[in-house]
């Protein structure tokens, strides 16, 4: 789809060269390696822009590989390589990924993959969903997730807290806004 685009010049041909230049093959090919150890499926791992967009474009295998982590989750997969089908695999894709934990701002939108708009979105929420793999007893990539540190203070230490002077805090030196104008005066 994104070959039947007339070519961006100007502003737009900037604006993407500023998004693709965010672009890591690092990054992608870690994405792709751990896509194949989990679906088991031959592909090439290399994380050149173009080798990434061409695995990934369909939605088919970002499916299945879904599907593996969390078995049904995706009803079904589209083969058929029209627009709207593999768009829907995408969309689909990116249901589960939320389902499953991913955050919103780590997603994409699916123009961003079948368009070849914005191909790093797409690599932020494979590692965002790698991330989550070992929760659902796969291996996982990237730095391990945080954990919530909740903190429980007592009525007393929350009471302690109100005390607080509020002058402690610092002051303004008695500084007011008298003597204060803008512009010119009106002359009569």
């Amino acid at each position: 789809m994104a070959n039947n685009r007339a070519t961006k010049s100007g502003f737009a041909a900037e604006a993407q060269r500023k998004i693709n230049s965010k672009y890591n093959e690092d990054h992608a090919q870690e994405c792709l390696e751990w896509i194949k150890i989990i679906t088991n499926e031959p592909i090439n791992t290399s994380g050149d822009m173009d080798n990434f967009f061409e695995i990934l474009k369909d939605g088919t295998l970002l499916c299945r590989l879904v599907n593996v982590i969390k078995p049904g989750s995706v009803k079904k997969i589209n083969e058929n390589k029209m627009a709207f089908k593999c768009m829907e695999n995408i969309n689909n894709f990116l249901e589960v990924a939320r389902e499953m934990g991913v955050p919103a701002q780590e997603t994409f939108q699916t123009v961003d993959l079948w368009e070849r708009q914005n191909l790093n979105s797409v690599v932020i929420c494979l590692q965002s969903l790698g991330r989550k793999g070992a929760q659902y007893g796969q291996p996982s990539i990237g730095p391990k997730e945080a954990d919530k540190n909740v903190r429980n203070f007592s009525e007393d230490q929350l009471r302690a807290g109100q005390g607080v002077i509020s002058l402690q805090y610092g002051s303004n030196k008695g500084a007011n806004q008298s003597g204060i104008n803008f512009g010119n005066t009106r002359h009569m």
